[in-house]
C-alpha cells in the first residue's frame, strides 16, 4: 500500500512541476501577494488633510492649531474663511476632517468654562474616521492639560493620568498584525487551488480514469492527493515566515518547534475543504469557483476585518466553525504572543474535527467515483 502512495505522491509532485501555470501559482504567486499586499493596505491613518475654520482667531486657538499643524499624522492644515468653504472641501474629498473653534473658545477657557471644539470627518471610510477621530482627542486633551493652574488658575482641577500598555504590540504596529494574518490568508488560498485542481486536472486530461482502474484503493488516492499540497503549502509557510521575520521586521517570540509542528494539522483542516471540493467538480473552471465561493467568506468570516465575537449569533457560530479562524490564532498567538502548548491544542482541536469530517466526506465521494 505504502509503495504505491509514494508512486502516486511522486506522480503529484512531477504533474506539480512539469505544468508551468503550476510552477508559476506555486513559487511567485504566494511571495507577490505577501510583498505586495504588507505594504499596500494598511491599517493606520496618516498625512490626513485637515481644514481649520477658526472663528475665535485668539491665542489660544491659534496655540491648538499649531497643535495640529505640529503632528505628524496631519500632512495639510487648510485654513477656512466660512463653513460653506470647509464643507465644500469635505464633499470634494481636498480633506478628511474639519476642525471648527467658535468665537467664544478663549472667553470660556478663561472663565472656568467647558471649550468645544467641533471636529467633521469623511465617514466613508469608517476604520480611518475612527482613528482620526482618537488622534484629535489626543492633541486636544493634550493641550488642555497644558493650559496649567499657573496661566489659567479656574482651570486647574483634579486630574486621572491613565497610563496605556499594549501587550503582544507595544507600538500597535499594523504590520505586525497584517503580515502574520497573511500568511494564514494566503496559505489557505493555496492549500485549496492546490488540491482542488488536482483531481479536477486529471478528469480533463482522462487521467482520473486510470487512477480508478488502478489498484489504489480510495483511501489511497485521498493520502497521494493530500500529502504533496500539504508538504508544498508547510514549505511556503516557512518561506514566508522567514520573509515577514527579516523583511518586514516582525518579531517572532513564540516556539519555533511548535510553530512547524501545529503547522500540518493545521492545514490538514483546508486540504480537507480542498480534496472535498475537487471530488465534487469536473473541470478546473469549476474548482475555482468552488475555491472562490468558499475563500470569501472564509476570509470574511475570519475575524480578519472584524473581531467574530462582535458578529450576530449565526454568523458568530459559522465564524466559530471556520479553519482559519483558528489558524490564524495559531498563527499570530505562535509569533506574537509566545502561544504555549495548551493554547495551541485549544485553537488545534478544532481544527483536527473539521479535517476529519471534510476528509471523510471526500473519501465518501472518491469512494463513490470508484463505485
Amino acid at each position: 500500500m505504502w509503495v504505491r502512495i509514494c508512486a502516486l505522491i511522486k506522480k503529484e509532485f512531477i504533474a506539480f512541476w512539469n505544468d508551468p501555470k503550476s510552477r508559476i501559482m506555486i513559487v511567485w504567486l504566494p511571495i507577490m501577494l505577501l510583498l505586495v499586499i504588507g505594504p499596500a493596505i494598511t491599517l493606520e491613518a496618516k498625512n490626513i488633510k485637515l481644514a481649520v475654520w477658526d472663528r475665535a482667531q485668539t491665542l489660544e486657538s491659534r496655540e491648538l492649531v499649531a497643535r495640529f499643524a505640529a503632528s505628524p499624522r496631519f500632512e495639510i492644515v487648510r485654513m477656512a474663511e466660512s463653513l460653506p468653504q470647509l464643507r465644500h472641501w469635505m464633499d470634494t474629498q481636498s480633506v478628511q476632517a474639519g476642525l471648527l473653534i467658535d468665537n467664544d473658545f478663549s472667553d470660556k477657557i478663561k472663565r472656568g468654562e467647558t471649550a468645544e471644539v467641533l471636529t467633521v470627518f469623511d465617514g466613508r471610510q469608517t476604520n480611518s474616521a475612527a482613528i482620526m477621530s482618537a488622534y484629535v482627542q489626543q492633541i486636544v486633551a493634550a493641550y488642555a492639560q497644558e493650559l496649567s493652574a499657573d496661566v489659567y488658575p479656574r482651570v486647574a482641577k483634579a486630574a486621572v493620568d491613565v497610563e496605556i500598555r499594549n501587550w503582544y504590540n507595544p507600538n500597535l504596529e499594523y504590520k505586525w498584525y497584517l503580515q502574520t494574518v497573511l500568511i494564514a490568508l494566503i496559505a489557505m488560498v493555496m492549500t485549496l487551488l492546490l488540491t482542488a485542481l488536482s483531481v479536477a486536472r486529471e478528469r480533463e486530461t482522462g487521467t482520473f480514469d486510470q487512477l480508478i482502474v488502478s489498484p489504489l484503493s480510495s483511501f489511497e488516492i485521498l493520502v497521494g492527493k493530500m500529502v504533496p499540497p500539504l508538504l508544498i503549502v508547510m514549505a511556503l509557510v516557512v518561506v514566508m515566515t522567514v520573509i515577514v521575520i527579516w523583511g518586514f521586521q516582525v518579531p517572532f517570540v513564540g516556539s519555533l518547534w511548535l510553530f512547524v509542528a501545529v503547522m500540518p494539522f493545521a492545514l490538514l483542516s483546508i486540504v480537507g475543504v480542498g480534496l472535498f471540493i475537487s471530488s465534487v467538480v469536473r473541470t478546473q473552471q469549476q474548482a475555482i469557483l468552488g475555491v472562490i465561493t468558499f475563500q470569501l467568506p472564509a476570509a470574511l468570516l475570519s475575524g480578519f476585518l472584524s473581531p467574530v465575537e462582535d458578529m450576530a449569533l449565526p454568523f458568530k457560530i459559522i465564524g466559530k466553525c471556520n479553519p482559519l479562524y483558528y489558524f490564524i490564532n495559531l498563527v499570530q498567538g505562535i509569533f506574537l504572543k509566545n502561544m504555549n502548548w495548551t493554547e495551541a491544542l485549544y485553537n488545534l482541536w478544532p481544527m483536527m474535527l473539521m479535517a476529519v469530517i471534510t476528509l471523510s466526506l471526500a473519501g465518501w465521494m472518491f469512494n463513490k467515483r470508484l463505485d
